[in-house]
């Protein structure tokens, strides 16, 4: 490999194109006309229009970006996540093309990729699972059959894809029409595909993740899990590592039982297996990722591997270096998903202009960023803006160290969700490590505190000092210039805005 093409935007596309530049490769970055001036468009060595801002006219459109890939000379496309990760026929075109594929082999997604072909996976390596369909479901009275087989509630999931995309809570069977349809056409939009299945909804399970590691020589590493609990509407918004609850057996019976799994289907490259577990440690399959997390980074920070290095050099052909007894995990780490959104105005999307942007830093502190102040947050994608991940020795020494960053974090010009990540780390039950999937429901059905919005304290604080300045600044005499020092004319812009 001496090329790659980053099939992706934002921060996982300039992740990967640091680690690309950190092991000698060039970077062919891809864009839609949303994003011709966003950041990895600006770190990449080369760039090139896809299309519209649509992601159906962009960033699905394999075909293109196999062309600009022939174009530019790449000679592998990483696909980051979302998008085309998870497409089989991607995979095997870039395969016809002679274009590496940073990823697992077609074969290995179809049969792992798809959550329905992954549960069948599950039965034959005989994994418990939750109950439910083990095949697409053909229409809505099949669905009807099925959950009354299984008792209500169930979930309705999307086959192809993930992220909380194509999902739906089925409380009765007068819901269920409704929720097929929305469900379908969600995974339509999301994945190209309108394929959903049917599960038990198991409710109050922690979701905690296993994540893999494998080459093209039958090695197969776990790297520990990932406690991925905090959600809403099926989404992750707090990822940690290790969990605060899993013990080392368990840790073990999750990990080996994945390597299971991946072992049995051919898997190549990096890969997740997702499970519920309940307060007695019986975990259940729910379905595999077959690409890079989200939430890698937690990973990296306690096990002090790259991941997407480990990615380059698998997709090379080369050995895992590390035995499963070389992998220690030290330390706890945590990540908030920072997102454009109003989310005491039910999370609705907080499009716009940065217009400040003050990033946290200092000891134990990363931050994987896509934006930049001056940077107009389109409306046509996920609204995150970036991965904030804290690291130290405890679990509640990262918790404090995340809640120390929190405060210095400012996004101007738009709303975010900083203000709900301070609410959740301040609470009891998450300090204690009392969650699971249902947990952040709870929190917010509750009574909030006043002024826990980032935005809202960020805004009196610069209302306070407009008003300041005003009260000290001297009334111009006529005729004469009024002197106005950087720091008032800053808090007077402020003040206007707020």
């Amino acid at each position: 490999m001496q090329k790659v093409l980053i099939a992706n935007r934002g921060e996982i596309a300039l992740r990967v194109i640091r680690a690309c530049r950190e092991a000698g490769l060039r970077t062919v970055a891809v864009y839609s006309d949303a994003d011709r001036a966003a950041l990895h468009v600006l770190h990449a060595d080369e760039a090139y229009r896809l299309g519209p801002a649509p992601a159906a006219e962009s960033y699905l459109r394999g075909d293109l970006i196999l062309e600009i890939a022939k174009k530019a000379g790449a000679d592998a496309v990483h696909p980051g996540y979302g998008f085309l990760s998870e497409n089989a026929a991607f995979a095997e075109a870039c395969e016809a093309t002679g274009v590496t594929f940073i990823g697992p082999p077609a074969s290995a997604m179809r049969a792992l990729g798809s959550k329905t072909k992954a549960r069948q996976a599950a039965d034959a390596a005989k994994m418990p699972r939750v109950p439910g369909s083990v095949q697409g479901l053909a229409s809505i009275e099949e669905a009807k059959r099925v959950a009354e087989e299984i008792g209500y509630p169930v979930m309705l999931k999307a086959a192809a894809g993930g992220g909380g995309k194509g999902m739906r809570a089925v409380a009765s069977e007068a819901e269920i029409v409704a929720a097929f349809t929305a469900a379908s056409s969600e995974a339509e939009r999301s994945f190209g595909s309108g394929e959903v299945y049917l599960e038990k909804l198991i409710e109050r399970p922690r979701h905690i993740e296993i994540q893999l590691m494998a080459d093209m020589h039958g090695n197969c590493l776990y790297l520990g899990e990932r406690e991925c609990s905090v959600q809403r509407r099926h989404q992750k918004v707090i990822e940690e590592a290790p969990s605060g609850v899993v013990s080392a057996d368990l840790r073990r019976r999750m990990g080996e039982a994945a390597v299971r799994l991946a072992l049995s289907a051919g898997y190549v490259n990096a890969g997740t297996v997702e499970f519920l577990v309940d307060d007695a440690e019986n975990f259940y399959f729910l379905e595999m990722n077959t690409r890079l997390q989200v939430e890698h980074p937690v990973t990296e920070m306690v096990t002090g591997l790259d991941l997407v290095q480990m990615q380059l050099r698998v997709a090379q052909g080369e050995p895992l270096a590390l035995k499963q007894e070389d992998v220690k995990l030290r330390g706890h780490a945590m990540e908030c998903r920072i997102y454009a959104e109003d989310w005491e105005n039910n999370f609705f999307p907080s499009p716009g202009l940065i217009t400040r942007l003050v990033q946290p830093d200092g000891p134990g502190i990363r931050e994987d960023c896509g934006v930049y102040a001056g940077w107009t947050v389109p409306l046509d994608y996920d609204p995150m803006l970036s991965k904030l991940v804290a690291f130290a020795e405890t679990r509640e020494a990262a918790i404090d160290r995340m809640l120390r960053a929190l405060d210095e974090y400012v996004v101007g010009g738009i709303k975010s969700n900083i203000g709900l990540f301070r609410l959740i780390l301040s609470d009891a039950d998450f300090r204690a490590a009392r969650i699971d999937t249902g947990y952040l429901d709870r929190l917010l059905a509750g009574p909030l505190p006043e002024l826990s919005r980032v935005d809202v304290a960020e805004d009196v604080a610069a209302v306070a000092a407009a008003l300041f300045v005003a009260a000290e600044q001297p009334v111009a005499a006529a005729g004469v210039a009024e002197v106005r020092t950087a720091w008032a004319e800053a808090a007077r812009r402020e003040g206007l805005r707020g």
